[in-house]
């Protein structure tokens, strides 16, 4: 019995002996799971993404350095160059046992988790100067496990690559010492105005001070607290014999003095709206901090002649209605040029105001929602029409006086025209029938339905008759109208405008981007409403487009002249040109026809003046398209009691094209403006 009893007790002890080692095989293969899968995300440890190439490079169209730019603005020096007490002050404060361990160092994060674990928050770090220059060039700042344990890894696979100085050279070039400045040779400069070497052990201890938070103990920001931290530093730099008593005394009793005004961290950079453009792109692909921490070569669609031609025009008074300032002394009214390839969508030239000498200001190109007026008839009305309905440019209206609802649509001079083709009531931007062809020929679902397939997304709740007349809820940018433009120039197939070709990333890695396209519309529909607007530069409202080439476009005034554009195209480029204030206000005498039309023909005979002239291509099996004044055109519709009008706008270059926005369905939202 007693055997028994023995033998029971010896198996349930082997029992749990084998549970403990399951369970231990278990956290093993799991740890061991986590560990690989962690390491295997681990970003590549390369050369690049280590050395302080802080900044981003970007090249143009034939692959020609433009600029080098990134919101890091630093410059690398060696560490032979760097005083030896403006190291120890780093080392003292960050990480003083560096020439030690071999990456990380258990001490320090023991001596950390107590200090934090006693007063009850994090107030010290145990990350070594090797941990920190991983941070700051290759992962991301989360605080996770998985970020901390690639962090260690890749600290000590470092260790095991560079030598300590090699690292430390990195990493003082690479820090943010706050107003802008990544690394010690730009901080020195801003805050003292002085080279590295020149720096004072006050001066030294003051920066290594600003590593832990640059705004709150930045000089400019707070100079007590300055003060405080680097006292803080230069106490750190005694107690581990990195200076004596003497050194000490003498530094702890200077003031902080720093330079009276801070210098501009800002270089200066060409074309700056088209370049913060492609940054912004970047970012959104990329995110901030990894654009932020630079290397990337960013290869651009930027035409720098076409640029310079854009630039030279609204920098010309003579193009724009008469000047003045507003409260922030701001010129007024402001302008945006898109220039692309329709073939291609690539952006050759942008500009979003005609201040285009600062960086990151409001692009009026990219950012800016505008009313578009009469510019949007082949976007909502005659595109829709053609492509849909089987309409074309002898197709006819009424132009007769109609309502709906309350909304009741006006022509610029009050006079109604009776028969009129679609050639011609686009040609002369006629108000009525374009709204009558968007209600009754059209429909308001086709209109949108069209629209999107251009790049334009439009809220069907939010838009009704106006819509023919560019009375949109937020309006549309002149990015999204070249887009919509291209389209018709390029045969029916819609490209998504691009301003990038190609990226190669910190690590080598070449992207090259490839804009959506699709056929929007059929190449017939695109080449009938590219003949009408042809017809509007020939003898309608954009006769002050016309070229030496052939050219379509559409003009576009909203009430009171407050948006004007033009936009048009020719087989190589299209063009979109908004003129206006950024808190919209009316312009007097200012048409689509007039400045904006002038400034497109300008920026195009110019940019295309060694290009052999051509027509735009036709659309395989198709036959002429008749004009106008086809024989028996009108025969099958005139009555005894109505004829058709003469032409009233033969001496207009315009008309303001969208009437009275009174009308029972919500009305536009007011522009965007510049935050």
């Amino acid at each position: 019995m007693a055997a028994r009893k023995k033998k029971r007790r010896i198996n349930i002890l082997h029992l749990i002996f084998l549970l403990l080692c399951l369970l231990g095989l278990t956290a093993i293969i799991t740890f061991f799971t986590f560990f690989v899968s962690i390491v295997k995300d681990m970003p590549v440890l390369s050369p690049a993404t280590l050395e302080a190439n802080t900044t981003n490079v970007i090249f143009d169209k034939d692959q020609k350095l433009i600029a080098r730019i990134g919101a890091r603005n630093s410059e690398p020096v060696k560490i032979k160059d760097i005083p030896e007490h403006v190291r120890n002050a780093f080392l003292a404060i960050e990480d003083n046992r560096f020439y030690q361990h071999r990456g990380i160092d258990p001490r320090a994060i023991i001596r950390a988790a107590w200090s934090d674990f006693t007063v009850g928050e994090v107030i010290e770090g145990g990350s070594t100067i090797t941990q920190q220059l991983i941070k700051n060039s290759i992962l991301s700042p989360e605080r996770t496990l998985k970020r901390k344990i690639q962090e260690a890894v890749l600290a000590i696979m470092v260790e095991r690559i560079y030598t300590k100085n090699e690292i430390l050279e990195m990493y003082l070039n690479k820090v943010y010492l706050g107003e802008g400045s990544y690394g010690i040779k730009v901080a020195a400069r801003t805050y003292f105005g002085k080279e590295v070497k020149n720096l004072s052990l006050n001066e030294a201890a003051t920066l290594a001070g600003l590593l832990q938070a640059p705004s709150r103990y930045s000089p400019y920001q707070d100079p007590s607290s300055a003060l405080a931290r680097r006292n803080i530093v230069l106490d750190k730099m005694l107690k581990y014999n990195l200076i004596n008593s003497s050194q000490y005394k003498k530094a702890k009793s200077e003031k902080l003095t720093v330079l009276a005004k801070k210098p501009s961290t800002q270089q200066p950079y060409p074309y700056p709206f088209f370049l913060d453009f492609v940054m912004e792109q970047l970012v959104k692909e990329y995110g901030e901090d990894k654009v932020n921490r630079g290397g990337f070569k960013i290869y651009t669609t930027l035409d720098p002649n076409i640029q310079k031609i854009v630039e030279a025009a609204i920098n010309n008074k003579a193009n724009f209605p008469p000047s003045r300032q507003d409260a922030r002394g701001i010129i007024q009214p402001q302008c945006a040029v898109v220039i692309v390839d329709p073939h291609t969508g690539q952006i050759k030239a942008m500009t979003g105001g005609r201040d285009n000498t600062k960086k990151q200001q409001f692009n009026r190109a990219s950012q800016s929602f505008r009313q578009p007026g009469s510019a949007f008839k082949p976007i909502a009305v005659y595109g829709p029409a053609v492509e849909y309905k089987g309409a074309g440019p002898t197709s006819v209206v009424d132009d007769s006086p109609v309502k709906y609802g309350s909304y009741e649509p006006h022509n610029y001079d009050g006079r109604y025209r009776g028969l009129i083709t679609y050639r011609s009531a686009l040609a002369h931007s006629v108000n009525v029938a374009a709204v009558k062809i968007l209600m009754n020929t059209v429909t308001i679902p086709i209109a949108i339905k069209f629209a999107a397939n251009l790049g334009i997304v439009l809220d069907p709740k939010m838009h009704g008759a106006s819509m023919a007349l560019g009375g949109l809820h937020t309006g549309v940018s002149p990015l999204q109208m070249a887009g919509a433009y291209g389209a018709f120039a390029n045969l029916g197939i819609y490209i998504e405008p691009t301003a990038i070709v190609k990226i190669e990333r910190p690590d080598g890695a070449i992207i090259d981007k490839v804009p959506e396209q699709h056929q929007a519309m059929k190449p017939a529909s695109a080449y009938l409403i590219t003949d009408m607007l042809k017809s509007v530069v020939q003898n309608g409202t954009g006769t002050r487009a016309r070229l030496n080439r052939p050219a379509a476009g559409k003009t576009g005034t909203t009430d009171d002249g407050k948006d004007i554009w033009f936009a048009g195209y020719t087989p190589e480029l299209v063009g979109v040109i908004w003129i206006g204030y950024d808190t919209p206000k009316a312009m007097p005498l200012a048409f689509g026809g007039t400045y904006p039309a002038q400034i497109w023909k300008e920026i195009m005979s110019k940019s295309l003046r060694y290009e052999p002239v051509k027509d735009f291509p036709k659309p395989e099996g198709m036959v002429n398209v008749p004009s106008d004044e086809e024989p028996g055109l009108f025969d099958r519709f005139r009555t005894p009691k109505r004829n058709p009008v003469a032409d009233p706008f033969a001496d207009h270059n315009d008309s303001r094209e969208t009437g009275k926005n009174v009308y029972d369905e919500p009305k536009p939202a007011p522009a965007r403006l510049e935050p």
